[in-house]
């Protein structure tokens, strides 16, 4: 692996993360690849902490070598190597064995070592995907009124990028194949800009073998979708059906669930049909929080909390706060591990937050998350929708 991270000419990209039982590396992910600057070809890596991402350029030869050297140094768990025709995966065990897996490219990629942020896009401008969906026009550049939904669409594809490695890397999600391809299901879809967008990246960037299903309340979404589906040629990897979040019936259940700004319940229910499907990976950004809201009215506040209820505003900030975080508590008392992170800066919209899951198999029993989870039902009075859909599970 350390050959193919220092040849400028073969190397996509490369991902380490994870730690190794017992030791703790010094940043939280690392991610390798080589641009072009104008003193020449450098390694770019970006170490991300717990807050940041801290970048840093390295000339190849002794500089790069260097640089990898001491990142290959640090107590990693999981390499995730690009190249332009092979991808290759180094897991350590909590033996502290390794464990390799080596898969070839079905058509060999070429790379990309723009090092300005046009060129960085998860998605280029003129990506046939963008063009089907109105976001670019036929210049292929984004439309002055749908650069706020490229944004959304980039960052999402980050979060699912990283959360989809990640979950390989950890045997969480199996590695697909052509005979196999990853289930993938994007919940209330509508017009199916990042179920389109996620298909697109997944198979095309990055080699995966999917299936996408679009489910949506709504007829003319499905027929709008499916001739979007035709016009891209890939028809024969993605459906779209009619139905609910709770009801829609899939052929197959799904290891990867998407259900980006369902409003209210509508997460809840997403959240619950994940967890009854046994979804390796979850992803939702929930959209308004009326329900805990309406229920914190009615209730009486617990002393000495009566400051976070008595302006309006922030009775509806706190009750998404409340909201989200006991969503996160019910996920990981049912064998999740769960972050909570920003979807897309505030700046560009106020609904940012994103729930990601990755099932572990080991539902909790007792401890804290359990017993901080019901103090805080029970102070506040409150009857998550989410704990009623997944009730037998939970008890």
């Amino acid at each position: 692996m350390r050959s193919l991270l220092l040849d400028d000419q073969v190397l996509v990209r490369a991902v380490a993360s994870g730690r190794r039982r017992g030791e703790e590396p010094r940043w939280r992910r690392v991610e390798l690849r080589y641009v072009d600057l104008k003193a020449g070809r450098h390694l770019h890596v970006t170490a991300y902490d717990a807050t940041q991402a801290h970048t840093s350029n390295h000339a190849v030869g002794d500089a790069a070598r260097d640089a990898v050297d001491d990142l290959l140094d640090l107590p990693f768990a999981n390499w995730h190597v690009e190249t332009t025709t092979e991808q290759h995966q180094v897991r350590v065990t909590k033996k502290l064995e390794a464990m390799v897996h080596t898969s070839a490219r079905t058509e060999e990629v070429e790379v990309e070592r723009g090092h300005d942020r046009a060129k960085s896009r998860l998605l280029p401008e003129d990506d046939p995907v963008l063009l089907a969906l109105g976001i670019s026009d036929r210049e292929g550049r984004i439309k002055p009124s749908r650069q706020a939904k490229y944004r959304q669409v980039e960052e999402f594809l980050r979060l699912l990028d990283a959360s989809v490695t990640d979950a390989l890397e950890v045997g969480a999600l199996r590695r697909p194949t052509p005979e196999e391809p990853l289930r993938v299901v994007d919940l209330g879809c509508g017009n199916a800009y990042l179920s389109f967008a996620a298909h697109r990246y997944l198979t095309h960037v990055r080699g995966l073998p999917v299936t996408m299903t679009g489910v949506d309340v709504k007829e003319q979404s499905r027929e709008h979708n499916t001739a979007v589906a035709e016009g891209l040629g890939v028809a024969d990897s993605t459906s779209f059906v009619v139905g609910t979040i709770g009801g829609a019936e899939l052929p197959e259940p799904p290891e990867v669930v998407l259900a980006l700004h369902a409003c209210d319940t509508a997460t809840d229910e997403a959240l619950a049909r994940a967890v009854a499907w046994g979804a390796s990976l979850v992803l939702a950004a929930p959209c308004c929080h009326h329900d805990i809201a309406a229920q914190l009215r009615r209730n009486p506040t617990p002393a000495p909390y009566a400051l976070l209820t008595r302006h309006g505003i922030l009775r509806e900030r706190f009750a998404d706060t409340l909201t989200d975080a006991l969503r996160a508590s019910i996920l990981r008392v049912l064998g999740y591990r769960v972050d909570v992170v920003e979807f897309v800066e505030s700046k560009h919209t106020p609904r940012n937050t994103l729930l990601r899951a990755v099932r572990t198999g080991s539902p909790v029993k007792g401890g804290s998350v359990r017993t901080d989870y019901d103090g805080l039902v029970a102070q506040w009075g409150v009857h998550p929708k989410l704990a009623e859909l997944v009730g037998d599970r939970l008890a």
